[in-house]
């Protein structure tokens, strides 16, 4: 993408502090508000999201998962079959149709897959199924904490059906690790904690929660690599793991910060198939209620945590820092291209470079100061520049500055390759 045609809201307001990461994207012009609770993503931001989602979508389908979606307005029938109308009706939206039907924004889709599955999946032969979407949800709630507590947010959800409580809990086990992977890579430090079902229900529950500095629960967990035991101050048991005690898992340290969710499983059971009359043909020809599962991930909140988490962690640079893992890195773009001055040699060497790799640099060519250009990409949190100046002049070679100012001399041509070793997949 040229700089030039890129639509980019970027703010030359002071850096937020870190606790308001929202703030910090929204300076980057990522994203701009748009009410309270109500958030645009403007192309880099969009970038983003969609680089997280690719992530999620990859980890459902090592699964087994299979894409679908969901009509985000829902007729009122379903919810009240399943109790959930009355329950959860403080924080949905609901209107009434031109026909005086009640209608709600679906903030869950419980209802809404059993719509879509019963009668259509008929024999025990048919499961287990796992589906999924990417799609809005929209909840009521007192806004807070930017991408984190809003009105309307982009959820991946995902829903099981089984034959029996086993099946379930395989599948539940598969889902949950599938999370563990796709979370690693992308970067976000996270702990696995028991949770309440709410008014979800079922029978077990957990939630991924990432520790911040300001977040909505208190957090104790493991720090030890790979062990992801937590426990958040909502289980009766909070106070029996104390900081700086030893993690019952794997006896590493136990650190306690704040934390957000970012991922939900359930076990649900047949807490939806029995009210809505949702069965299945067993082998005997009878009939039976499948037992069912529910998994979310926060795709706008797991992006804002990607952020606070760094801000966080003592970054001192004027700007965001995506990480980079073995995976990938969810930046914007893989790289920014900055000739020191776009004219002569320099000019037609960054074009060439644009050329052989486009979809993944943003391309400056504008015409401000070599420091405006610089202080953008560090702003957006660009995992490299490529700098073209003085040294290509006297030698041939671009600089590949990363982010963590460490800089490689190549030759123009050996550029591609370094970028896909350096943040490959993006």
């Amino acid at each position: 993408m040229r700089r030039s045609d890129l639509f980019l809201p970027a703010s030359r307001e002071p850096r937020a502090s870190a606790a308001d990461a929202a703030a910090s994207l929204e300076r980057a012009g990522l994203i701009r508000q748009a009410g309270s609770g109500l958030h645009a993503f403007a192309p880099a931001g969009e970038r983003v999201k969609r680089k997280l989602i690719r992530r999620l979508r990859t980890a459902m389908a090592a699964v087994g998962g299979q894409a679908v979606s969901l009509p985000a307005l829902q007729d009122a029938r379903r919810w009240r079959e399943s109790g959930r109308w009355r329950d959860f009706e403080d924080e949905m939206f609901t209107l009434e149709n031109r026909d005086g039907r009640a209608m709600c924004l679906a903030p869950s889709h419980e209802e809404a897959v059993v719509d879509l599955l019963s009668g259509a999946v008929r024999s025990y032969d048919d499961l287990p199924l796992l589906v999924y979407q990417v799609g809005e949800k929209y909840r009521d709630d007192h806004a807070r904490n930017g991408l984190v507590r809003c009105k309307a947010f982009t959820m991946k959800d995902a829903y099981s059906v089984h034959a029996d409580a086993e099946s379930l809990a395989l599948t539940y086990r598969e889902v949950r690790a599938a999370y563990a992977r796709a979370f690693a890579d992308l970067g976000v430090e996270f702990a696995v904690v028991g949770a309440d079902d709410g008014v979800m229900g079922g029978s077990t529950s957990e939630e991924f929660v990432a520790p911040v500095a300001d977040g909505s629960d208190r957090l104790r967990y493991c720090t030890a690599d790979g062990c992801r035991f937590g426990v958040t101050d909502e289980r009766a048991d909070f106070e029996d793991f104390a900081a700086g005690g030893d993690c019952p898992d794997c006896g590493g340290d136990l650190a306690e910060s704040d934390g957000i969710e970012i991922a939900h499983v359930f076990q649900l059971d047949t807490r939806y198939s029995e009210p809505t009359g949702f069965t299945v043909d067993a082998a005997d020809g009878t009939e039976f209620h499948p037992d069912m599962g529910s998994y979310g991930v926060g795709v706008t909140r797991l992006l804002q945590v990607l952020v606070q988490q760094d801000l966080e962690g003592g970054a001192t640079d004027d700007g965001l820092r995506w990480p980079v893992t073995d995976w990938s890195t969810v930046a914007p773009y893989r790289a920014g291209v900055v000739p020191v001055r776009y004219e002569g040699e320099l000019r037609r060497a960054a074009e060439d470079l644009y050329d052989a790799c486009e979809d993944v640099l943003l391309f400056d060519d504008r015409s401000q100061s070599v420091g405006e250009r610089f202080a953008e990409s560090d702003l957006l949190g660009l995992p490299a520049k490529v700098v073209l100046g003085d040294h290509y002049l006297e030698t041939g070679e671009a600089e590949l500055e990363t982010r963590d100012g460490e800089t490689t001399y190549l030759d123009p041509g050996e550029v591609p390759g370094a970028l896909e070793r350096y943040a490959a997949g993006t």
